[in-house]
């Protein structure tokens, strides 16, 4: 069992950057897909990012060209770096290794206007 837990997040103003941390309690070099994913108030769950073991990334539309998501997996950590927010970026963001079940609890970021 793998613990994910997040870091970074917090109030920025819109135009700012911040970022997210997600420590991995074990090793994550044999965990394929890891992604960041958000819940707004009132909306469903979104993937916002993917990486897999290799590096190949995906990002949603949404946040293409400003956010990054990265790994180390010799630190056991995963990255989301936030460039240009926007106040329709503010959620809570959580790290997940999906399909072996493991979730953060989630950081909270809001981007004031």
């Amino acid at each position: 069992q793998v613990q994910l837990v997040e870091s970074g997040g917090g109030l920025v103003q819109a135009g700012g950057s911040l970022r997210l941390s997600c420590a991995a309690s074990g090793t994550i070099f044999s965990i394929n897909d890891m992604g960041w994913y958000r819940q707004a108030p009132g909306k469903q769950r979104e993937l916002v990012a993917v990486i897999t073991r290799g590096g190949t990334t995906n990002v949603a539309d949404s946040v293409k060209g400003r956010f990054t998501i990265s790994r180390d997996n010799a630190k056991n950590t995963l990255y989301l770096q936030m460039n240009r927010l926007k106040p329709e970026d503010t959620a809570v963001y959580y790290c997940a290794a999906p399909y072996e079940g493991y979730w953060g609890q989630g950081t909270q970021v809001t981007v004031s206007s």
